[in-house]
């Protein structure tokens, strides 16, 4: 899904317009290579693209990876399902590619460091895909806190709801033992730590099972997760974002994506839906095409002059690694290794830069694993007494610690 969504208009918008850019000149980009599990959907891909794409390899089975990481690929991006992201990125920085991995970057914060480790070894970006950042609503937000126009944020909702079809279908493959919050709730999680700073100080969460798995078992329908915030003049912030992905197919949306930010001064509320239009088809719509449709994320288009298109922030994130990569490899401003420090200082996407979002979506992790296990209404806490996340269960007067340096 992620890839016919966002990859694949990239590449093909890339084969036909190349990156120009005053730093490094022009930049041809062309998909070299594909790892997947069966390789069914990347020959499937070869003959309906025809020019629109050039030529790939494609590697599928056990090695797929490495042998991707054996081609001449300068980067390579992780796509697959959110617990399997660690090892094929570690692979491909091992073998000196640039990497862009898709959200949430890895699950454990050990594996967080060990990245950014080999990463600054090798001299090579590792990235990760955080395109509501690149919102339009989002970038305004951030934009009235960083003027000062919205002044210390003091709580926040945000709910993000997917039809059933994701669960069921799409990601039916890998879906067991997994939960909708680590999967898209990551997306709010770097939005508020991105856009308001700020320490994080807890992690709490619950959530509900018995639709896409036994109601006893460790497959989750939906989360409600609460992380505590401190800035640096003491005060707190509260935030809860609530994700689900058994709405039903024939909801009007495609993904229902509520926030609301209260500020000392003001109040900021966003709703995917009344933001758009809508439009029925008879026969088409709610199925086929939703009533409302996103297209400020990915939309195809006629253009006036005749060409036809597909663009949205969801393709704009990964023109900007290319263009960083670029930047770093080709630019004419400064050293290889000033250039590589001065995309690694873009804080909004760099691996180093990642460890609140990853401790949050750890501690979510071990939380649900507790409850699986009859321990509900368990804590964690950041940067404890006791060290970096802390596990805190009821009725057990011993915390364990999920990791023991400082977040």
């Amino acid at each position: 899904m992620i890839f016919d969504d966002t990859y694949r208009p990239f590449f093909e918008n890339a084969r036909q317009r190349p990156l120009i850019d005053r730093r490094f000149g022009v930049c041809e980009v062309d998909l070299v290579a594909i790892a997947s599990r069966t390789g069914l959907r990347a020959d499937q891909y070869r003959v309906s693209a025809g020019s629109r794409i050039g030529p790939f390899a494609s590697y599928h089975g056990g090695n797929a990876i490495e042998q991707l990481c054996r081609s001449d690929a300068d980067f390579v991006c992780v796509a697959s399902p959110d617990h399997r992201h660690f090892a094929a990125a570690r692979d491909a920085l091992n073998a000196g590619k640039h990497v862009l991995i898709e959200k949430p970057s890895v699950l454990f914060l050990q594996e967080l460091d060990e990245l950014d480790r080999i990463a600054r070894r090798q001299g090579k970006l590792c990235r990760v895909v955080y395109h509501k950042l690149f919102d339009p609503d989002h970038k305004k937000l951030r934009t009235f806190v960083a003027d000062g126009q919205l002044r210390h944020v003091n709580n926040g909702y945000c709910s993000l709801l997917e039809p059933k079809q994701i669960s069921g279908k799409q990601f039916a493959e890998w879906l067991g033992g997994r939960n909708p919050g680590t999967y898209v709730a990551v997306h709010y999680i770097k939005l508020i730590d991105f856009t308001f700073g700020g320490r994080l100080v807890s992690v709490s969460c619950s959530g509900q099972r018995g639709i896409v798995g036994p109601a006893d078992g460790n497959t989750w329908d939906s989360t409600q997760l609460r992380l505590i915030y401190r800035y640096p003049d003491e005060r707190e912030a509260a935030f809860d974002i609530h994700t689900s992905w058994v709405t039903p197919d024939n909801f009007p949306g495609y993904v229902e994506q509520e926030v609301q930010f209260r500020f000392d001064n003001g109040v900021w509320n966003g709703h995917s839906r009344r933001r758009g239009i809508e439009c029925t088809i008879e026969g088409k719509t709610p199925l086929e095409i939703k009533i409302t449709i996103n297209n400020h994320y990915n939309g195809t288009f006629l253009e006036p002059f005749g060409d036809r298109s597909q663009r949205g922030y969801g393709i704009e994130v990964l023109e900007q690694f290319a263009r960083e990569v670029a930047c770093v490899e080709f630019g004419s401003e400064g050293t290889r290794e000033q250039r590589l420090d001065a995309v690694r200082a873009m804080e909004y996407a760099d691996i180093s830069a990642d460890r609140q979002v990853v401790a949050a979506v750890q501690a979510m992790e071990a939380i649900l694993e507790r409850h699986v296990a009859g321990q509900p209404d368990a804590l964690v806490r950041v940067n404890d007494w006791a060290g970096g996340l802390v596990l805190y269960t009821p009725g057990n007067s011993s915390p364990e610690v999920l990791y023991p340096a400082e977040v």
